[in-house]
């Protein structure tokens, strides 16, 4: 696929990407590409692993001029994507049939596009980092058979060859998608397990975003109804992570992000699918998972730096999520 770009003088930089964003032939072996591209306005990384059926593509550009990025994909096989906006905001405009597609941090949707002749801009300072998940049409259907209604209303969509969205609304990214993308992006295993891991994280993935676009449709008004209150909702998240250790109080945190109690509380289980306090729990947990399996810290260490006030504590938190005891892992 070849990617065009213009500054805002018209000047033209053509850059091929079929070794890392084409979706590559059903039924082949499990692959791995990582690309790095310089060029005077832009600094890229991206990487590919793509497993029978499926291809995973992740990365994140600097922009530092502006620019107009065109695509055409009219000679890409059909496939239906899972994108995960990790960073960065805009929109898509497919040039075919006029319909815009907007993208923002820490929100997700399900797309199929069989026809994309498109355009989208990047202002001068802009920074994206994306996380997509494609699978084979054949492959999506037989997944999709007998799933959620909204998943087979999709499917039946997909199956006519109709271009459509899960959902004209973007969802918020919630822990478990952050943590199952994290485990994607970090996996290290022999070539043997490579294809079970791929294939078993992504529809892992994908039944995560179903669940969480069926939940959202059945749910009656909603608190967070502007981009403001998200905005402080993302900003409570955030500084709840930064203040891990010694986390506030829902009062204290509330007044920080300048919600009341109500807004906070209601719009963080909105949003994110958990409440305030399992949030922070599942966190702590999995963050003191990956320390150890590095191996860098001793398990009290890694109890004390978290925040948990004995390692009697953390032990029996850590074995009623995991199932194994720290010591095990």
């Amino acid at each position: 696929m070849e990617v065009i770009f213009y500054d805002e003088r018209g000047r033209r930089t053509a850059m091929d990407m079929s070794g890392i964003f084409s979706m590559p032939a059903e039924n082949q072996r499990v692959r791995e590409v990582r690309k790095k591209f310089e060029l005077p306005f832009l600094t890229a990384e991206a990487a590919q692993l793509s497993a029978p059926d499926i291809d995973v593509v992740y990365g994140g550009m600097l922009v530092r001029e502006a620019q107009t990025v065109f695509f055409d994909s009219a000679t890409e096989p059909d496939h239906i994507e899972m994108h995960f906006t990790l960073a960065g905001e805009g929109f898509m405009e497919n040039h075919l049939n006029g319909e815009r597609y907007y993208y923002s941090k820490d929100r997700q949707n399900l797309h199929y596009m069989p026809q994309f002749v498109g355009s989208t801009h990047y202002p001068k300072g802009a920074f994206h980092e994306f996380f997509e998940v494609r699978f084979t049409k054949k492959f999506f259907l037989s997944l999709a058979e007998d799933s959620s209604p909204m998943l087979m209303d999709f499917a039946n969509k997909v199956a006519n060859g109709t271009p459509v969205e899960l959902s004209k609304l973007n969802l918020p990214i919630t822990f478990g998608m952050h943590q199952c993308i994290r485990e994607i992006m970090q996996m290290r295993l022999d070539n043997g397990l490579k294809k079970l891991f791929i294939q078993s994280k992504c529809i892992e993935l994908l039944t995560l975003q179903a669940q969480a676009f069926e939940q959202a449709s059945g749910k009656g008004v909603r608190v967070c109804k502007t981009t403001y209150d998200r905005e402080r909702i993302y900003f409570a998240r955030d500084y709840l992570i930064d203040h891990a250790v010694s986390p506030p109080s829902l009062m204290e945190l509330a007044k920080i992000a300048g919600l009341n109690e109500f807004k906070l509380k209601k719009g963080f289980k909105e949003m994110f699918n958990t409440s305030v306090f399992n949030y922070l729990s599942d966190f702590r947990l999995n963050k003191a998972r990956n320390e150890l399996i590095s191996g860098a810290m001793p398990i009290k260490e890694v109890a004390e730096q978290l925040g948990y006030c004995s390692v009697q504590h953390f032990t029996r938190e850590f074995k009623k999520k995991f199932g194994v005891s720290p010591g095990r892992v």
